[in-house]
């Protein structure tokens, strides 16, 4: 699989099939997961993949909705894994234990990044992923026994799609997100559509 196909067909996918997701699939995502770039290569992610029936249901239980039930808790409660996103935080983003930029909590860039190749790789070999990231996050820390200096920052489920995958929504056309020089120059399209600012 091309990696154009696999941005262009990756779905966050919320039901499985009853099949296992086996050690050796998870192994190659975290092989392509591992070659992330980060600050500073600092590689600062650490990730619990969680097996053990029990533990899922408590993670899936501090899963937190705006509105009724969290959209993943049925895939998630279903899953043969979930993969907890975490980071060594106080090193990306950061010069001698200092923040160093506007932005805080740089590891969240980092882990950004390292999601997004998890959730390719594993939809290039067949996976299906969804991440959630409202629960609670100081919860999910206690129940995988997670070191002061880390956080628990999403969780991810995935498994084999028990659904054919589905047009994406609409999505920003290029000439409405790219500009040259200053904010706003370059927002009118060109001949076929592309953004003036690249040609």
């Amino acid at each position: 699989m091309e990696l154009q196909e696999a941005i262009v067909q990756r779905r966050s996918i919320r039901r499985f099939t009853e099949d296992k997701v086996t050690d050796q699939e998870l192994q190659e995502i975290f092989e392509a997961v591992r070659l992330s770039p980060s600050w500073a290569n600092t590689q600062v992610w650490e990730f619990v993949v969680l097996r053990d029936k029990e533990l899922i249901s408590k993670v899936t239980g501090i899963y937190q909705s705006g509105k009724g039930t969290n959209p993943a808790t049925k895939c998630s409660l279903a899953a043969s894994a979930l993969i907890v996103v975490c980071a060594k935080t106080g090193v990306s983003g950061c010069y001698d234990g200092k923040e160093s930029t506007k932005f805080t909590n740089w590891f969240m860039f980092d882990l950004g990044i390292a999601t997004q190749t998890l959730c390719l790789k594993a939809h290039e070999i067949g996976l299906g992923t969804v991440v959630v990231g409202l629960l609670d996050h100081d919860a999910c820390k206690q129940l995988i026994s997670l070191p002061d200096g880390y956080e628990a920052v999403a969780v991810i489920p995935i498994g084999r799609s028990a659904v054919e995958p589905k047009a994406g929504p609409p999505r920003k056309s290029v000439v409405d997100m790219v500009h040259l020089d200053t904010f706003g120059q370059c927002s009118a399209s060109v001949g076929n559509g592309h953004s003036s600012c690249l040609h």
